[in-house]
């Protein structure tokens, strides 16, 4: 973890508002120096910006850095789409049935673009975890000079034999008990011990504090649907995937039982020159104690696109 002495050097924005051409209005948080190499943080399904940790996005800003990270639409303080789902459209979409979703993956990867329009960046460097890395894909593939490398975390190629949740989640994924704070809490706890990092258990204290931002920042059950359909509708991307020459990391946890590594093997073999990082222990959440594996993992994928600076560490 970050000490407070070590938190002085890096500059944090508040969180921002960037409003988009499309009427979808985003909100964002930057953290280090705005002339540093840019780098984008999507995050997954139903996941504010807040889940990349703050002292993650800390490492990743003393290691060269601007990051940013957002809440996609329908999630945090981000704008709520008006689409109806019902959890019905959910369970026929996850067995492959045809299903008209609010949005696509494309859209929420135009959002990804509107920012960084709105922010005044050409291009930057992309990771995405879960959800967030399909989104990242999509970029890539969409606007592939707008991409300078690619970081894939936890996540899959929209092939439905590569990737997939465990059948046993569904239930609880789109279940709640109710609307209160408390509720949410307990949802929550419980979900993250289905599916955290076994090797690398959160204590309760930390769970509870990360569910208790999470809902005071703003949660929506009927925008986790609407993500969710989004995911289960996307396209397989598998051989488009084969067309992305920027250099790529895609990284997963072997005990992950929300997208199985079958999902990461797959997009790495899937994009030329891909380097495929598997972590023993590692579920579907990002544990404090890789976060110096994920932050290198990260400046080691943009050192393959851009010079090394002077003075810069390995």
């Amino acid at each position: 973890m970050i000490s407070p002495a070590d938190r002085t050097d890096v500059a944090v924005s508040q969180e921002l508002f960037a409003p988009l051409p499309g009427g979808v209005e985003l909100c964002y948080q930057t953290f280090g120096d705005p002339d540093a190499e840019p780098l984008l943080l999507v995050m997954g399904l139903g996941g504010p910006m807040t889940w990349w940790d703050t002292d993650l996005c800390m490492l990743l800003a003393r290691e060269g850095f601007f990051a940013i990270r957002y809440d996609n639409r329908d999630t945090g303080r981000s704008s709520r789409d008006a689409g109806r789902v019902r959890k019905v459209d959910v369970a026929r979409a996850f067995l492959g049935r045809r299903v008209a979703a609010p949005y696509s993956m494309g859209d929420l990867a135009d959002d990804g673009f509107g920012l960084l329009d709105h922010l005044g960046l050409r291009s930057a460097h992309l990771a995405g975890v879960s959800m967030g890395g399909m989104i990242a894909q999509t970029m890539a593939l969409a606007a592939p000079t707008r991409v300078r490398s690619l970081t894939s975390i936890m996540s899959t190629t929209g092939q439905r034999t590569a990737g997939w949740q465990s059948p046993t989640l569904l239930p609880t994924l789109i279940s709640g008990r109710g609307p209160t704070r408390d509720d949410y809490l307990k949802d929550a706890v419980r979900v993250w011990g289905l599916i955290g990092s076994p090797g690398y258990p959160p204590t309760a204290g930390r769970l509870e504090s990360r569910a208790g931002e999470t809902f005071d920042r703003g949660v929506s059950r009927a925008g986790v649907l609407r993500q969710m359909l989004a995911v289960l509708t996307q396209p397989n991307r598998t051989a488009d995937l084969t067309r992305i020459t920027v250099p790529t990391t895609v990284i997963h946890g072997l005990q992950d039982r929300m997208v199985h590594v079958s999902g990461g093997r797959a997009t790495a073999a899937a994009i030329p020159g891909a380097e495929l990082l598997l972590i023993d222990g590692m579920g579907h959440d990002l544990p404090p104690a890789l976060f110096p594996t994920f932050a290198t993992a990260l400046r080691r994928t943009a050192d393959r696109a851009t010079p090394k600076r002077p003075g810069q560490s390995v």
